[in-house]
């Protein structure tokens, strides 16, 4: 009986000290799109059905990509905020992306007039694999791109336009 209560002692003191350490493997996770630091391939569905990729994209000019919920105050500000001040921006393609369908996405696109904003693209990515990619938690989420597509800086949450424009000049 001895032996029992010192076994089981001891292997309660080992599974105590196990559930403390962290896995090495799980801390030093890099986000995917700090692994693989260029704008993501996926294919993206335009207000009119189209659908594009990165190879769509203008080439040699930096890239903003917004991620934003259709539903979302904090993207709602940041979008009437970044038309206000588009002439900043007249030298960047603006990527909008919404991990919502399509149909949600248009009621967007036509409540902001996006359709007159030259330098923006709007489109839905529905499979939500933009979210993962850029393991979002909050939204907006902002990632700043050079004009060789390459990472500059990525946002998420609130953030103001100046702070984005420091990294596009």
């Amino acid at each position: 009986m001895r032996y029992l209560l010192l076994l089981c002692l001891c292997i309660s003191t080992f599974l105590a000290q196990a559930q403390n350490t962290p896995a090495p493997a799980q801390s030093a996770k890099k986000s995917p799109y700090l692994q693989y630091p260029v704008i993501p391939a996926f294919p993206l569905t335009l207000p009119d059905g189209h659908v594009i990729t990165k190879n769509d994209l203008r080439k040699n000019i930096p890239t903003v990509v917004f991620v934003f919920s259709v539903d979302c105050d904090h993207c709602k500000a940041l979008t009437e905020d970044l038309l206000k001040h588009i002439d900043e921006f007249k030298k960047t393609q603006i990527l909008m992306v919404t991990p919502f369908k399509p149909d949600q996405m248009k009621e967007y696109y036509d409540h902001y007039k996006i359709q007159n904003y030259r330098n923006i693209i709007m489109a839905s990515e529905p499979t939500r694999q933009i979210m993962y990619f850029y393991d979002m938690h909050y939204f907006p989420g902002l990632f700043i791109y050079n004009k060789k597509q390459a990472l500059v800086k990525g946002f998420e949450g609130t953030v103001k336009l100046e702070q984005v424009l420091k990294y596009l000049n």
